[in-house]
C-alpha cells in the first residue's frame, strides 16, 4: 500500500480527503498546519506529499524547496493543492519542484487518478537493496552478507539504508545525521564516524581499506554498489 502525506489546513477538505484516499487503498498521515511538514515527512517516509500552498503559519512554496533539497525527500514526488490558479503560480510551482499542481476546487476521481500516474511512472521501490553478497531487505529490517544474517543495531540498519539506497552520491556528516538521527538529536559528527566504522567492521572484507562504504576527504562518504560480489563475499568467508 502507498503511503501518502497530506499537508492541508481545512479540516473539511482533509477530512474529505483522508476518507476517499483510505478508500481507494491508499495509507493517509498528516498535519493541518505547515509546522514541521519536513519532519513529518522524513519520519513517515512517504511515496507522495500533497501540499497546500497556502498554510496559516508556512508558505507551502518553502515547504516544497525544503523538500527538494534534502536528500532524504527529494525524490519523493509533491503535488501541490491550492486555490492559486494563475498560469505564473502554476509555472512558479513547478519550477520549485512540484510534479503536477492542482487548482481547488477539484474532484476527487481526478486527484486520485493524477496521483495514480505518479505511481504509474515511478519504477517499484525495491524492498531489497543489494550490492555484490550485501542484501538489506527493507521489509524484514535484516541484512544478509553472502547469505549470512548480520546482526546490526537499529541505527546501523537505518544508516546503511540511507547510504545503499543513494549509491554514489555524497553526504556530508550533518546529513547523514539530520537523515538517520534526525533534527532532534543530541549527538556530534564523531557520532556518524563511528557508526561507520562499526557498519564497516561488519560488511567489509577489510575495513581498513573498505569496498562499499567510501571515505571521500573533505566531504563526507558515499556508498558505491558497483563493487564486485566476489570483493564482498571475502568477508563472509572471514567471519563464517
Amino acid at each position: 500500500m502507498k503511503k501518502i502525506v497530506l499537508i492541508e489546513d481545512d479540516a473539511d477538505l482533509y477530512a474529505l480527503l483522508k476518507y476517499n484516499l483510505e478508500k481507494d487503498g491508499f495509507i493517509l498521515v498528516g498535519a493541518q498546519t505547515g509546522k514541521g511538514a519536513i519532519d513529518l515527512c522524513r519520519r513517515e517516509r512517504p511515496d507522495l506529499i500533497l501540499l497546500d500552498i497556502m498554510l496559516p503559519d508556512s508558505d507551502g512554496l518553502d515547504i516544497c524547496k525544503g523538500i527538494r533539497i534534502h536528500p532524504e525527500l527529494a525524490h519523493i514526488p509533491v503535488i501541490f493543492l491550492t486555490a492559486r490558479a494563475s498560469e505564473t503560480d502554476r509555472i512558479v510551482g513547478l519550477e520549485l519542484g512540484a510534479n503536477d499542481y492542482i487548482v481547488k476546487p477539484f474532484f476527487i476521481r481526478e486527484l486520485i487518478a493524477r496521483i495514480k500516474i505518479q505511481f504509474r511512472g515511478q519504477a517499484s521501490a525495491s524492498r531489497m537493496l543489494k550490492a555484490g553478497a550485501l542484501e538489506l531487505d527493507r521489509s524484514s529490517c535484516r541484512v544478509r552478507l553472502g547469505g549470512q544474517p548480520l546482526s546490526l543495531t537499529a541505527t546501523e540498519f537505518r544508516l546503511l539504508e540511507f547510504l545503499m539506497s543513494r549509491p554514489g552520491v555524497v553526504f556530508s556528516r550533518e546529513q547523514l545525521l539530520d537523515a538517520v538521527w534526525g533534527h532532534d538529536r543530541a549527538v556530534t559528527d564523531r557520532t556518524v564516524d563511528v557508526y561507520i566504522l562499526r557498519l564497516r567492521q561488519k560488511i567489509e572484507a577489510d575495513p581498513a581499506n573498505p569496498l562499499l562504504i567510501r571515505s571521500v576527504r573533505g566531504f563526507g562518504y558515499s556508498f558505491n554498489e558497483s563493487v564486485s560480489q566476489e570483493a564482498v563475499a571475502e568477508r563472509t568467508a572471514v567471519t563464517v
